[in-house]
């Protein structure tokens, strides 16, 4: 449940109350503000994820009382902060200031980079981008085959000038709504809105033309090569991060070898 500035935002707690009536267990909050929403799911006993970009907001969710966290890099899809911290540094950060759980998000794509999340100190991995590009995710073939052909080159940052930074996929409407935002006198919002309509950017995945509308997608599209099923996909994730701990405890010599 992510919570955007709008100029109309939407019934928020009515959101949330049917998320309660409805008796998922479980809910991933983000967004401005989201204190009464949170407070909101936790008397109903519902456990909350809060997604951050920055430690300074996983400290704040903490005061909140959610249960953990998901830590979110520069690298991620869609909204990524206005800190511009990359996950090297923001997952060690997180392991030295929070002192709940919290998975790694944003970059990640196989087992080698699962690796390296729990040895920064996370208890998982969350993946979007790397998800999208499975046989099962509802998304046109072709938005798929995209992501493959695809690098870590082809992604965009829009709305920064308005301080809601989006990633998304680098085509004709991410560049226009660009053009405006760096040309623009007004600085009103208006004047990119019709280039940044959700509307358009959920078209795209029935339609299969990635110039469309803008779409979210993660700087990982550079490590993605193909479409498997989710279970291929997560067994060989395990296998890879298991082989590769594997492989790198082998690097340490017990002193009474040296």
């Amino acid at each position: 449940m992510t919570l955007l500035p709008s100029m109309v935002p939407p019934d928020y707690p009515a959101y949330a109350q049917t998320i309660i009536d409805e008796g998922i267990r479980i809910v991933e909050t983000a967004g401005n503000s989201p204190g009464p929403i949170i407070t909101q799911l936790k008397r109903a006993g519902v456990t909350v994820l809060h997604k951050c970009t920055s430690i300074r907001h996983a400290l704040s969710a903490v005061k909140l009382g959610v249960d953990f966290l998901s830590i979110d890099g520069f690298e991620c899809a869609g909204h990524v902060g206005e800190s511009d911290i990359t996950n090297f540094i923001l997952l060690s950060r997180a392991r030295q200031e929070i002192k709940i759980p919290f998975i790694a998000s944003g970059g990640f794509a196989d087992g080698q980079g699962l690796a390296a999340a729990l040895c920064l100190g996370a208890s998982g991995i969350n993946m979007g981008t790397r998800f999208m590009c499975t046989v099962e995710a509802p998304l046109h073939e072709n938005i798929k085959k995209t992501i493959v052909k695809s690098d870590e080159n082809q992604t965009a940052l829009v709305l920064r000038r308005w301080r809601n930074t989006s990633r998304l996929f680098k085509n004709k409407v991410t560049e226009e709504a660009l053009k405006i935002e760096r040309t623009s006198t007004t600085g009103e919002f208006s004047e990119v809105a019709p280039y940044v309509s959700g509307k358009r950017g959920k078209e795209v995945f029935s339609n299969g033309d990635p110039e469309h509308g803008v779409w979210t997608t993660g700087q990982v599209m550079g490590l993605i090569h193909d479409i498997p099923t989710c279970d291929v996909l997560v067994k060989r994730i395990e296998k890879e991060a298991e082989t590769v701990l594997n492989e790198r405890a082998a690097l340490v010599v017990p002193e009474s070898k040296l």
